[in-house]
């Protein structure tokens, strides 16, 4: 009897199968539904189902999760030290600098970067799904519409932060530091179009399970970007306006980069792309559209919730405000291990859900709670285990000490709950489900976190900054079980017919 079965070699997830009579264990290998030139993994056999569908295993899934997450680790890494060196250059030239480039990042995060973050979302869904179904044509087609949403997104934003210098000065008692961080955001603005087709066109590469493109434009570009900040801010004099050109021109020149780059390292990834099509890339915006809106609500949910809980530190006294900075600086750091991690879950988990195989993405799904599990657990002992180190590297103040050590420990605890909510919300991507996370962070975090966090820091227990912590620790929680029930009890093959069922 002849048994239908694919190699690791066999093209992703799709393509002709071989027929073998009978094959026994030995003749059998295992498949690597990621890229076409995967080496063999594993020994053990993986038969397919009539529907081909088939399963997988620990050994497949974590040594990928483990070779697309380590680049973008790295890759987020090193796009998060523009913001640290632009921080490093405004405190150089001053106080009010420094204080400047800090309401400009959290301004230029949450009326304009968490927009395009959260639209890029869609994209782990639609191309991962269209390139897992076989459809690679219809992933580059994806992208292009992306890009021309983002840039059409670009304008309202670009208003806002040209007005910004008006915007703030109603907003901050300080017309000087309100009138610097507006100059800072026009001068950023210039940077807005090549953040946000940098964000597109990452996605159509990690579709294909390259992570290691964007990692060699981040390599080329976060250098220029020291010295550009050099260049502007201490050879021509430009101070303030110069650290805010000099980020502008790095997130610019970043597509410019990578498109260098696929041209002359990964001509292959162009089999997903067909071309510039002016007609159909304005067309089918309608689910592009639906999934962007609560990508942007989840993103934006969590961004503003902790700058929100950030502001109400400088209400206890001064002494929390600089210890909150410093627990967020920490916590944004290490924010950076679990999010890239779940990017290349999501997209293999897309993958799996394109292609119908909703026996391996289950499968997957378990591996990946058990890995993230891992991840938390790092978090909490290396946060928990350091936390003298860290507050003895930011500040000589024993008040200030005194408050990052007793607070670390929750603020651990709370790494570890979104290390597991970065991870199901991920897996609501691949799976198209973003509106259910949009929803769940929305409510969660502004009726329940935020709330309970106000009642601990200024109510009756006055557990100052400990208290203000213990809102985002539960919320986190909150959402990592409503979401993984969700994903239990939810219908996947309704998402694997939805991906069959887009149109291109």
């Amino acid at each position: 009897m002849a048994t239908l079965i694919q190699s690791e070699t066999t093209p992703l997830l799709h393509g002709p199968a071989r027929i073998v009579d009978q094959p026994s264990v030995q003749q059998i290998r295992k498949y690597n539904p990621i890229e076409e030139d995967s080496s063999i993994v594993d020994e053990e056999s993986i038969l397919l189902k009539p529907d081909g569908d088939f399963d997988t295993t620990w050994k497949i899934e974590s040594s990928l999760l483990f070779k697309y997450s380590a680049p973008l680790i790295l890759t987020y890494m090193l796009q998060y030290s523009y913001n640290l060196v632009m921080v490093y250059v405004a405190g150089q030239l001053g106080a009010e600098e420094l204080a400047a480039a800090s309401l400009a990042s959290m301004t230029a995060n949450i009326t304009g970067l968490c927009v395009f973050e959260g639209m890029a979302t869609s994209l782990d869904t639609l191309t991962s799904q269209a390139y897992g179904s076989g459809r690679k044509k219809l992933v580059g087609l994806h992208v292009q519409r992306m890009c021309a949403m983002m840039l059409i997104a670009v304008i309202p934003i670009g208003a806002i932060w040209m007005s910004s210098p008006w915007i703030l000065r109603h907003l901050v008692p300080d017309p000087r530091l309100a009138a610097l961080a507006g100059t800072f955001l026009r001068y950023y603005l210039i940077g807005a179009p090549g953040y946000a087709i940098f964000e597109a066109m990452k996605r159509f590469m990690q579709a294909q399970g390259n992570f290691t493109a964007s990692l060699v434009v981040v390599v080329i570009c976060a250098p220029l970007n020291i010295l550009w900040n050099w260049v502007f801010v201490f050879h021509f004099g430009l101070g303030f306006r110069g650290a805010a050109l000099a980020i502008a021109l790095s997130n610019f020149l970043q597509p410019i980069v990578l498109l260098i780059y696929i041209s002359l390292f990964a001509r292959h990834t162009l089999e997903c792309w067909s071309g510039l099509n002016t007609r159909k890339c304005f067309q089918n915006w309608g689910e592009m559209a639906q999934l962007s809106f609560p990508g942007i609500l989840m993103v934006l949910s969590e961004w503003l919730a902790f700058d929100i809980l950030t502001f109400t530190a400088s209400y206890i006294s001064t002494s929390d405000l600089a210890a909150q900075s410093v627990l967020m600086s920490v916590a944004v750091t290490i924010y950076h291990i679990p999010m890239p991690v779940a990017i290349a879950a999501s997209t293999r988990f897309g993958n799996l859900i394109g292609h119908g195989a909703v026996t391996a993405a289950r499968t997957a799904w378990r591996i990946y709670y058990a890995v993230f599990v891992g991840i938390g657990i790092f978090d909490i002992v290396v946060l928990t285990s350091l936390r003298h180190v860290i507050a003895r590297s930011f500040t000589d103040d024993e008040d200030v000490q005194h408050i990052i050590i007793t607070t670390i420990p929750v603020v651990a605890a709370a790494q570890m709950f979104d290390a597991m909510a970065c991870l199901v919300n991920g897996l609501l991507r691949g799976l198209g489900r973003q509106k259910i996370g949009g929803w769940v962070n929305l409510g969660v975090y502004y009726a329940w976190a935020i709330p309970l966090s106000l009642l601990l820091t200024f109510g009756p227990p006055k557990l100052g900054l400990l208290g203000l912590w213990v809102g985002p620790l539960s919320g986190l929680g909150i959402v990592t079980v409503i979401v993984s029930l969700y994903l239990k009890w939810s219908n996947w093959q309704k998402a694997v017919d939805e991906a069959k069922a887009r149109e291109g």
